[in-house]
């Protein structure tokens, strides 16, 4: 299988296990380019009998990826083109209604046979933690990750599985502190409440990812497969439904306030490196 035509990422594949290392500069946005790219990867890799498990990292020390692209908010044919690259990414892969694009990657991302691990080292926002969250494992470096979800601040809601993984994860009662508080969480409280299986050194970070995705990527595929639907059953599948629900909350949000308010993020410094490296502080003054 190739992969070497998925702008913004960089595929490595080695003994059963795949590193996908997202390199989509200045911040690995969720956009037109890296969109499609990771769910033509997924596509792809659904049928690829030589990986086992997939390793998800970034090029970025900084930066897992800042969040969806703004202009998803300010341009309103950003985001229909965008599903539109997405969908021909992964030809006959079904969309179904009431989803809509990034929700789709991240149930196609979690209905993976292979094993996948997301490796933060750096911000993970948005769009950006919304696909993290999707991942079977995450493991984050202390010290230098952050995750947060700061849409409600800016006047919608996480709408691409945000609202479903973070329950998820977290429990509803967090789920709601986090998403409604907007807090950028570090390693250790994500470790704490579930965002992350471990929270472990900056310096032991991809040795620990490495040694575990070595061990699993030697286990038999059938071996692999068979654990993940046999988890999959006790953990119990997302209703369609938690899908439609926050995605009509995202449609009903959307407006003319919002796009006002996201004209003054980009003003103020959002979507910039500089920027974003204060991300919440910027949404919060405004």
């Amino acid at each position: 299988m190739n992969y070497d035509d998925l702008s913004g990422l960089r595929v490595a594949i080695s003994d059963g296990l795949t590193t996908v290392t997202l390199d989509h500069p200045p911040l690995n946005l969720m956009d037109g380019t890296l969109l499609p790219s990771l769910r033509g990867f997924v596509h792809r890799a659904r049928s690829d009998e030589s990986i086992r498990v997939i390793v998800f990292d970034s090029a970025d020390p900084e930066f897992f990826s800042a969040h969806g692209d703004m202009g998803y908010l300010t341009d309103p044919e950003a985001l229909p083109a965008a599903t539109r690259a997405a969908i021909a990414a992964a030809p006959g892969a079904p969309v179904p209604d009431g989803m809509n694009i990034l929700q789709v990657l991240s149930e196609e991302v979690r209905s993976l046979p292979q094993v996948t691990i997301g490796k933060l080292s750096g911000f993970a926002r948005g769009a950006g933690n919304e696909f993290l969250m999707s991942l079977d494992m995450r493991f984050a470096a202390i010290g230098r990750s952050g995750q947060s979800q700061t849409e409600a601040i800016m006047g919608i809601l996480p709408g691409g599985g945000g609202t479903v993984h973070m329950t998820r994860l977290t429990g509803r009662a967090r789920a709601l502190e986090l998403i409604l508080g907007g807090e950028l969480v570090g390693a250790e409280l994500a470790e704490r409440y579930g965002l992350v299986n471990r929270a472990l050194p900056a310096a032991e970070l991809d040795s620990f990812v490495s040694d575990l995705a070595v061990r699993i990527a030697r286990l038999r595929p059938e071996v692999i497969s068979a654990v993940k639907a046999a988890v999959n059953t006790v953990a119990g599948e997302i209703p369609r439904a938690a899908y439609a629900v926050e995605n009509d909350g995202l449609t009903a949000t959307i407006g003319p306030e919002v796009t006002q308010r996201a004209h003054a993020l980009l003003a103020a410094g959002i979507q910039t490196r500089a920027g974003e490296l204060h991300h919440e502080r910027i949404v919060n003054s405004l």
